[in-house]
């Protein structure tokens, strides 16, 4: 009953890195399309490593094989519809699955160690099958985008399949409200004081990629003199980006700053909306005195409230820096425990319905972090599905549901008229 999901580009690309080095043999036709052994067989490792079962599983070939050949008729389909996709969405997806490479093992380095490629080489084997998954996505999305179970859906769903619905766990509405810690400007200057002597040094002559291996605290250039490669825009912060593509080739930027810290950047070529730069980052940081001073801040904010002085929802609007929930009063939505990460369920996982955590740390990426506290608006313990208590939880699977009966129609409709067959 799982609606068919768009492969995840971190799958997607492991297929395809991982594929040319064996010796592949045709194991399905698709239209247009083949489907080799190594694929087949690293997505069957991929689905036995998430579901946790053997890999001589009764089927499991046969179940993957058959979603493969599932996508590539959805894939011709969207070539019929002349679905459009542009090349920035391309080169995005593909500037941040290899972002993610990079942060997963380290360094750019040993991604390019790992995969025996460059990192350029990488992104121009990724830009045919991430080409091909967006045009699958944007046609599942036209065809089932605007699905919505009706309120007879969700009821005849449920009362099919209330007995498989069981138990719902324990689950949390929860709102909070969210600070970074500032820095002074003396902190501020401090660092920009820096970037400035770097900047000056390279003036003077001082190599710019050794001045990057010394002083440059982006751990994914740094090695390789700053260099970043080949990118479009989109990938950047709009403050680099504005700097990086205003100058000339060979020109170097004057000290740029951006939310993780102040930036040199020097473009080496640029070719039509691409541009190959290399910097230099100084973070800055933060220091004891400033996140003292967030705490601070929400504990009063804290004591306000209990001391009914303002709701939790007023000062949230007021005062949170999260932008996509300080104006819903700092709602964060209704989750089940096993849905919160280990920091999140640390908070809340003594507190009763309207309590108000003490302000805790949040950390959000490498070196980027705040404080937050956190409200229990309504706790509901595990208990037997119900339509009145848990409708929005039914609801959804009543959706997926619904899609996944026209998803199967759909593709029986395409195996009726585009060309497939299996050759193992």
């Amino acid at each position: 009953m799982k609606f068919k999901l768009i492969v995840f580009l971190l799958i997607l690309a492991g297929s395809v890195l991982y594929a040319q080095k064996e010796v592949d043999r045709i194991v399905a036709v698709v239209d247009n399309e083949i489907i080799l052994q190594s694929e087949l067989d690293y997505q069957v490792k991929l689905v036995a490593a998430q579901k946790k079962v053997d890999l001589e599983t009764p089927g499991l070939q046969e179940q993957v094989l058959s979603q493969m050949v599932e996508e590539k008729l959805a894939y011709a389909q969207a070539l019929l519809d002349s679905v459009q996709v542009t090349e920035d969405e391309i080169n995005q997806r593909i500037e941040y699955q290899v972002q993610y490479f990079i942060q997963q093992y380290g360094s750019k380095e040993k991604v390019e160690q790992l995969y025996g490629m460059s990192i350029e080489k990488i992104k121009r084997t990724l830009e045919d099958p991430v080409k091909k998954q967006i045009l699958i996505q944007r046609m599942e999305e036209k065809k089932f985008g605007d699905v919505d179970a009706t309120r007879r859906d969700v009821e005849s769903f449920f009362a099919t399949y209330k007995d498989s619905i069981g138990v719902i766990p324990e689950k949390v509405e929860i709102a909070h409200i969210f600070v970074t810690p500032k820095v002074t400007g003396k902190m501020n200057e401090k660092y920009k004081s820096l970037a400035k002597s770097i900047l000056d040094s390279i003036k003077l002559g001082a190599d710019f990629a050794e001045m990057a291996k010394k002083y440059s605290e982006d751990p994914g250039s740094t090695s390789g003199g700053g260099d970043l490669g080949w990118v479009g825009k989109g990938v950047f912060y709009p403050e680099f980006e504005a700097a990086a593509f205003a100058l000339k080739q060979g020109a170097i930027s004057d000290i740029v700053e951006s939310p993780v810290g102040f930036h040199i950047i020097q473009l080496l070529d640029k070719r039509g909306d691409k541009i190959h730069v290399r910097h230099i980052l100084i973070k800055i940081k933060k220091g004891d005195q400033a996140d003292l001073s967030a705490i601070e801040l929400l504990s009063s904010i804290r004591d306000s409230i209990t001391q009914d002085k303002g709701t939790f929802g007023e000062y949230a609007k007021k005062y949170s820096e999260d932008k996509e929930t300080n104006q819903y009063g700092g709602d964060l939505g209704v989750f089940f425990l096993s849905q919160l990460d280990q920091s999140m369920l640390d908070v809340i996982s003594k507190m009763k319905e309207g309590d108000i955590s003490f302000p805790k740390r949040i950390d959000y990426g490498k070196d980027n972090y705040g404080y937050h506290i956190v409200l229990v608006k309504k706790r509901t313990l595990q208990h037997i599905a119900s339509l009145d208590t848990d409708y929005q939880e039914i609801k959804k699977l009543a959706d997926q549901y619904k899609k996944q009966k026209l998803y199967d129609a759909w593709i029986r409709q395409l195996k009726d008229k585009i060309y497939w067959k299996i050759m193992i």
